[in-house]
């Protein structure tokens, strides 16, 4: 009896500790579901501020910089339009998804609404993964495939992820059925003409990690 009863009191501080999980904790909506942001248990624990958590490393802050100055010098700006800083993704109702740096085309983009971006992106890079996996089947390469899935059939063209402790890069083309890991040190198609080499990048800014 008493472990039927403590199973209870467990599932009701669950949903009581969900329903109290701050807004600024949701890192992305997915078909209605909240994904909160990687270490949200902290924060509610004390150990942890919602900045912190929210917050992204050295590493990851300087690689994603990098790579919107280089894509930025080597692409045609005026074709197309790049986003940072976990612009907002619009899917659909209640689907809302975060990206580190995207490239769109000008003409689909229009004018600027100042809300999420509703239209797919040619391409979408993400550094690392910043949510909390653990509802997901598989951990990180669960969210990081269903993620880049999702993006896939929303329209975008092309998925390039970082993993900056692995330092490998997924490479993932909704043209091609073979989706697939380099090191980041071989050059790596971006879009048109420009090709990315990570480690190039941050040799060439004299970046040691």
């Amino acid at each position: 009896m008493s472990s039927v009863a403590e199973g209870k009191s467990q599932r009701r501080t669950n949903r009581l500790s969900t329903r109290n999980i701050p807004p600024a904790l949701v890192y992305e909506m997915w078909s209605g579901k909240p994904v909160y942001y990687q270490g949200y248990r902290d924060v509610l624990s004390g150990k942890k501020t919602i900045e912190e958590v929210m917050s992204c490393s050295d590493l990851q802050g300087v690689l994603v910089y990098l790579l919107g100055l280089y894509i930025g010098n080597t692409i045609n700006r005026k074709k197309y339009l790049i986003s940072s800083n976990e612009s907002g993704l619009h899917l659909a109702h209640n689907d809302n998804l975060g990206n580190d740096l995207v490239i769109f085309e000008k003409e689909k983009v229009g004018k600027l609404k100042g809300k999420f971006f509703d239209i797919p992106p040619k391409v979408v890079i993400e550094v690392d993964i910043k949510a909390d996996v653990s509802e997901f089947e598989g951990k990180l390469d669960g969210y990081l495939i269903q993620k880049s899935q999702k993006l896939i059939e929303f329209g975008v063209d092309k998925v390039l992820w970082v993993i900056t402790s692995a330092q490998k890069v997924y490479v993932i083309d909704r043209n091609d059925p073979t989706w697939y890991v380099v090191n980041w040190s071989e050059n790596i198609s971006v879009l048109d003409d420009c090709i990315l080499n990570i480690k190039q990048l941050l040799d060439d800014e004299e970046i040691t990690h």
